[in-house]
């Protein structure tokens, strides 16, 4: 009988450290980071944005002076007693001014996103390298062998989003490089000026 107890309360107490085993969280070798969180809200990510609505806004001043000269012309050319005070040679000329800047204004409009687009790629890429950087620093601090962007994961559990960790760390990557003066030039201040990138691209 005694040995009925004993076997008795053995298996109880197994079947206890079993249910306490299943009912925790299993353990994973892997994290993933929200690529898009990273750039929103990390220092490195908003130094990047502020540059690129800074060239934005740059290129739209390029196409509304453009846009205001040719409709400075259109104005002209429709005042039919400005033009009756011209010479036939100067309304040929206003004429020639009207056409020109009529397609410079086209192809401005016709590159505009093109250029937008290629400084969105060099963000990205510029991002990438300070999320992977930052992403092995905290891995390696919490000793996990792999993290993935969130985009390529199907389905993951919340517990697995080390992003907050890999923002963390970007800013305090950041606040030393700043410190040290060793901020690299966002991406928009590296490319050329952009009406002569309108420029060129109107000439491709």
């Amino acid at each position: 009988m005694k040995f009925y107890h004993t076997f008795a309360l053995s298996t109880i107490l197994c079947l206890g450290v079993m249910g306490t085993a299943s009912a925790a969280k299993p353990t994973t070798h892997i994290s993933v980071v929200d690529f898009a969180t990273c750039i929103q809200q990390s220092k490195y990510g908003k130094r990047e944005q502020q540059g690129f609505e800074g060239l934005k806004q740059q290129m739209h001043s390029i196409l509304d002076d453009t846009e205001k000269q040719l409709n400075a012309v259109v104005t002209k050319l429709q005042d039919t007693d400005y033009l009756d005070s011209l010479s036939p040679e100067a309304e040929q000329e206003l004429q020639s001014k009207f056409r020109a800047l009529q397609e410079e204004l086209g192809r401005y409009q016709n590159h505009y996103y093109q250029i937008l687009q290629q400084a969105n790629m060099r963000m990205i890429h510029s991002m990438a390298g300070y999320i992977n950087r930052a992403s092995e620093e905290v891995a390696k601090k919490k000793q996990i062998p792999m993290v993935l962007n969130k985009e390529a994961a199907f389905y993951y559990d919340s517990s697995l989003d080390i992003t907050g960790q890999v923002v963390d760390r970007m800013d305090k990557d950041y606040e030393i490089a700043d410190k040290e003066g060793r901020l690299p030039p966002t991406t928009q201040t590296m490319m050329p000026n952009p009406k002569q990138m309108l420029q060129q691209g109107s000439h491709e």
